[in-house]
Parts: C-alpha cells; sequence; structure tokens
C-alpha cells in the first residue's frame, strides 16, 4: 500500500522518536520503518499499526485519499456511460433503418 513517507517521517520527528522506537511501537522491524519513510510503500496490517501509534486516520497516510478516489471513480464511471449511449443510439439508429427497410 503506497503512503506518504514524508508524512510518517514528520509524524514520528514531532514525537522526537528514533526509527527503532517507532519499530517498537508498531511491532515492525526498524528495516520496515526504513522502507515506509523511503519507498512509502507498507502492508495493510503495518499501515494499521502507524495510524493506532499516531493517532491519525488511514486517509492521513495514504498517498491518494480514499475520498478523492471516490470522486474520481464517478468521473470514469461518467465516459463509461457516454460510450453506451452512443452504442445504444448507434444500435437504435441501425435497428430503425432495418424496420423502414423490412416494412416496406
Amino acid at each position: 500500500m503506497d503512503i506518504q513517507a514524508s508524512r510518517v517521517r514528520e509524524l514520528r520527528a514531532q514525537r522526537g522518536w528514533t526509527q527503532q522506537h517507532l519499530a517498537d511501537a508498531c511491532a515492525v522491524s526498524l528495516r520496515t520503518v526504513q522502507r515506509i519513510e523511503k519507498d512509502g510503500n507498507a502492508a495493510q496490517e503495518t499501515v494499521a499499526a502507524l495510524c493506532a501509534v499516531f493517532n491519525v486516520e488511514r486517509e492521513q497516510l495514504l498517498l491518494v485519499p480514499r475520498k478523492q478516489i471516490e470522486l474520481l471513480q464517478p468521473a470514469q464511471f461518467g465516459r463509461q456511460w457516454l460510450a453506451y449511449v452512443v452504442v445504444l443510439m448507434i444500435g437504435i439508429a441501425i435497428g430503425s433503418g432495418m424496420m423502414v427497410l423490412l416494412t416496406r
């Protein structure tokens, strides 16, 4: 899961914790904390532990907050819906043309 590495470093620094202290608090290895703060990549369980330790919501750590993802989904659906409408209109036009030809 992609999270904001800089936000994790910031929250840790605000508390005056070392990476080892954060690792111990989250019950993960020092290497895990180093990787998170370098790459911003963490397992879901680790993100949950970070949220609990820092007392923050998951969205505050995620690289793309879920609220923004939810805003993007209707836009994608809108484009998909438009394609369906266009295909439906073409189908209606073809069907109407066929009906006219067959009833003559």
